[in-house]
Order: structure tokens, then C-alpha cells, then sequence
């Protein structure tokens, strides 16, 4: 007999197999209540309407459903949508949509805040408030699909929003696997992204995964010195050993790892980082993404002029590295890269600090 009330939000199939046997319950059952809360969005168990009135009215009493609630929704003018949602906490974090990629994609976040203290990113501005759960990273995609009516469409999903996912490795996990369910929205690993600074012991981890998603690593710099000032968390990880790390990284047939690189003016935007960046990623199947600071209040550095960012793109190709910039979306409604941040932010940046070791 289960004891309390259990979360299905927070269960893979298997576990809410076990805990519908637990009452006494047909297994089938669960799947039915899967495919009602993962592939349809519902949020109270008397939707479920292929179960028995009587039915549903046990769950009710022995279970819960928690949701994660749209608090706010914001529309760009260039169509790209960000939403802010409150957890059961009345915590709250940051979503975005961005339509009219190759895929529409749901940009998700894996933590309220983040610990990795990037000094171009409001988020890491904010220190880190908890990890989500796996319900409630997954929660996001089920109520993003639900919304704009992407259930029955493809469509992919990128852990770049709010947090480090894999210093919440357990619950990304978890809620990937709980996303790539059949009985769910059965989302394939080619249509996740898992973006990270690269933590070499959870990236190790990573890499034994059965389900695999793609990965982007955050590189911002090609020194040392440069990337452990813009990124304090990464000091006791030298740039070598984290592409070395990406060497050994499985890939499938015609994958690649992407690196992002943010260029912000006068600090990592130089001829001679491009050509210490192409000697970096030399022989590795790699991509980079280049994206030229969004810029916003509390942030310390500038966008680099276009000029420069071409330059460095067509560095970057003379030296065989394929590459791209990112165009910027939802800038208007700061729901671009580096700019997701709730709950006001910290009383002091310390991206400040980050800036002047930089430029010193």
C-alpha cells in the first residue's frame, strides 16, 4: 500500500508501474496515465478518460500531479515567445520557444538559478537557488507542447536555459528518459541538446549513457587565464584536458560536438584566439557556434562590431573548423542567450569581477 501521496510528475514508467501495482491496480493502467500526462498535457487525474470514474477517484486520493503553472507569457517581434513558470515552491524560472528553425524548439531550464558564475550571463548572476526535478524539467516540455499545440508535431529541445545541467546530472537524466518514453512525446536523442561548461567528471559520466543526447560544450576562451576569469567554476580544469574529454566523447556516424563560443569585444574576439581556437579543435569532429554577446544591464562586456565577428568566422573556416553565428532571438524580451534571470538577480554582479581580471 503506498503511504502519503506520490508524485506521478516525478515517476519514469517503471516506477509508476510499480506504484499503480502498489494499489492494487492493473499495470496497464499506468500506461494509460503516462500517456495522459506526458503526450497530452493534463493536469488533474478526471480528465483521464479511459479509466473508470471509480478509478480515477482512487488515484486522486492515493496520488498527486503537480505541474509546473505559466506565472507569464512574453511575445517577441520576432516571433520567439519566453515564458516564465511558478513551481509548487512559488519558485520560478524561464522558458523560451523559439519557432521557425529547422525544428521549433523549447529552450528548458535545469536549475532556479545556476552556480556557475559565468560573468556574461544574468543567470549566473543569480547563484545558484536549487536544482529542479526531473517532473519539473520535464514539466516544462509537456506544458510548452501542450500550449502551442506541438504534442502531435516534431519538435526539439535544447537544456540551455536556466542552470548547469550536469551539475543536476541526475534529474536531467531522469528526465530525458522520461521524455524519450514512446508512451510520451518519445523524444529521439538526435532532437536534445545538452549544452554545459563542461564538467569532466559528470561529462565522463555522460559520455556511458545509454540514451545520449547531443552535446555543446561552452568553450568562451582559449586560454586559461581568460576562461577561468569569465568562468570562476572552471579553475580547476585546464582547456586541454576538457578537449580531451570531448575527444573521447562517443559520436554516431556524421555527429559532431558543438562548441559555443560568446564573443565579447576586446576580450576573446581576437585574431589570435580564432587561430588558437582552430589549433584547439584541430582533428576533432567539431562545429563552433559563435554568439556575439547579447547585451543587457549587469552584464560587463560589449558585443563585438560585426566586422570583428566575420572576422573570426572566416578564421575559423580558413582553418577547416565549421562554424556558424548564432542570429539572436528574443532579444527584445531578454529571452536571448545569457539573458534569463528571475526574482530579481543578486544585489552585486559578479560579473564585475570577472570583467577587470579579464582586462587587466
Amino acid at each position: 500500500m503506498v503511504t502519503g501521496r506520490t508524485d506521478i510528475a516525478e515517476l519514469e514508467l517503471t516506477e509508476l508501474e510499480h506504484a499503480v501495482c502498489e494499489l492494487g491496480v492493473e499495470r496497464f493502467h499506468a500506461r494509460q496515465m503516462y500517456r495522459w500526462v506526458h503526450r497530452r498535457g493534463l493536469e488533474r487525474f478526471d480528465g483521464m478518460t479511459d479509466l473508470s470514474v471509480t478509478l480515477r477517484r482512487q488515484l486522486e486520493t492515493a496520488l498527486t500531479l503537480t505541474t509546473p503553472r505559466i506565472a507569464a507569457r512574453d511575445q517577441s517581434s520576432d516571433g520567439t515567445e519566453k515564458f516564465l513558470f511558478r513551481l509548487a515552491d512559488q519558485r520560478t524560472i524561464e522558458s523560451v520557444f523559439i519557432p521557425d528553425t529547422p525544428a521549433q524548439t523549447f529552450c528548458v531550464s535545469t536549475q532556479v538559478g545556476c552556480a556557475m558564475r559565468c560573468g556574461f550571463c544574468l543567470t549566473g548572476q543569480m547563484g545558484l537557488v536549487r536544482n529542479l526535478t526531473a517532473g519539473e524539467i520535464a514539466g516544462q516540455v509537456r506544458v510548452l507542447a501542450r500550449e502551442l499545440h506541438l504534442q502531435d508535431r516534431r519538435f526539439n529541445v535544447v537544456l540551455m536555459g536556466m542552470g548547469e545541467p550536469l551539475h543536476n546530472y541526475e534529474a536531467t537524466m531522469k528526465a530525458l528518459r522520461m521524455l524519450a518514453t514512446p508512451e510520451g512525446l518519445a523524444l529521439t536523442p538526435r532532437r536534445v541538446t545538452l549544452s554545459t561548461i563542461g564538467m569532466a567528471p559528470a561529462l565522463e559520466r555522460l559520455a556511458r549513457e545509454p540514451w545520449l543526447p547531443n552535446l555543446a560544450v561552452s568553450l568562451h576562451a582559449t586560454t586559461d587565464a581568460v576562461r577561468h576569469a569569465l568562468i570562476p567554476t572552471s579553475r580547476k580544469q585546464r582547456l586541454a584536458d576538457l578537449v580531451a574529454a570531448c575527444r573521447r566523447f562517443p559520436l554516431k556516424h556524421r555527429d559532431c560536438i558543438t562548441f559555443e563560443y560568446v564573443l565579447l569585444a576586446g576580450v576573446n574576439d581576437t585574431e589570435a584566439d580564432a587561430h588558437r581556437l582552430v589549433k584547439l579543435l584541430r582533428g576533432l569532429r567539431a562545429k563552433v557556434n559563435l554568439i556575439p554577446l547579447n547585451e543587457a544591464p549587469g552584464i560587463p562586456f560589449s558585443r563585438p562590431p560585426d566586422l570583428h565577428v566575420d572576422r573570426f568566422a572566416r578564421i575559423l573556416a580558413s582553418g577547416k573548423i565549421i562554424v556558424s553565428v548564432r542570429k539572436s532571438r528574443g532579444r527584445d524580451i531578454r529571452a536571448a542567450c545569457g539573458q534569463l534571470i528571475v526574482e530579481g538577480g543578486p544585489h552585486q554582479s559578479p560579473g564585475q569581477q570577472a570583467a577587470a581580471m579579464v582586462r587587466s
